[in-house]
C-alpha cells in the first residue's frame, strides 16, 4: 500500500513536471512561415503589359488562383515569429483580358521602399499602369527631380518584348 502511494505520488510530480515544461520560459520556439515570399526588389521587377508568364517568372506560383476570378493572382506570406505575434503582407496582382498584366493591389508599391511606405502612412495601396492614349490626359505633371517623376519616365519607357515561342520539333522522318 505504502509503494503504491509513493508510486502514484511520483507519476503526478513526473506528469506536472512534464506539463510545465511546454510553457516553460526558455524552451525554443521556431519561427512559422507561410505563403510566398514578396520582396520590394519583386515588385520594382513588374511593369504593365507583362504576360502572366513573366509574372510568374519574377513572384513564382501564386498562392490563391481563384477558378472565378481567373484575371486575380493572389500572393499571401505570414511570418509568426517563436512565441511572437504574426505578421501577413498580402499582393494582388490583375491581369485584362489580354492576359497582360493591368495592376497591382497590397502592401508593396513599386519604387517605395518598406520604411518609406511604413513611415508614410497607410500599408495598403492600389498601383494602376498611367492612362491609355486615347482618353484626354487630366494629371497634373511631377515636379522635376521628384521620385513621382522618375516613375512617371519609367512607365513611359516601358518596351513590350514578345516572350519567344519555341518551335516544334519535326516528327516525319526524312
Amino acid at each position: 500500500m505504502q509503494n503504491t502511494k509513493l508510486l502514484l505520488t511520483s507519476l503526478t510530480f513526473v506528469g506536472l513536471l512534464a506539463l510545465a515544461g511546454c510553457s516553460f520560459p526558455g524552451v525554443y520556439k521556431i519561427d512559422i512561415q507561410q505563403g510566398n515570399v514578396v520582396t520590394q526588389d519583386m515588385i520594382d521587377q513588374l511593369r504593365p503589359g507583362m504576360t502572366r508568364r513573366q509574372v510568374r517568372f519574377i513572384m513564382g506560383n501564386p498562392l490563391i488562383q481563384d477558378t472565378f476570378h481567373t484575371n486575380r493572382w493572389d500572393y499571401l506570406y505570414s511570418l509568426q515569429p517563436g512565441g511572437g505575434q504574426r505578421q501577413q503582407e498580402r499582393m494582388s496582382v490583375f491581369f485584362n483580358d489580354n492576359d497582360q498584366l493591368a495592376n497591382l493591389s497590397g502592401d508593396f508599391m513599386p519604387g517605395v521602399s518598406r520604411d518609406q511606405e511604413i513611415l508614410g502612412g497607410e500599408s495598403s495601396t492600389t498601383v494602376s499602369p498611367a492612362q491609355p492614349a486615347e482618353q484626354p490626359a487630366k494629371e497634373t505633371r511631377a515636379k522635376p527631380g521628384s521620385l513621382e517623376e522618375k516613375i512617371q519616365r519609367d512607365v513611359d519607357t516601358i518596351e513590350v518584348i514578345p516572350v519567344p515561342v519555341p518551335q516544334p520539333l519535326e516528327t516525319s522522318p526524312q
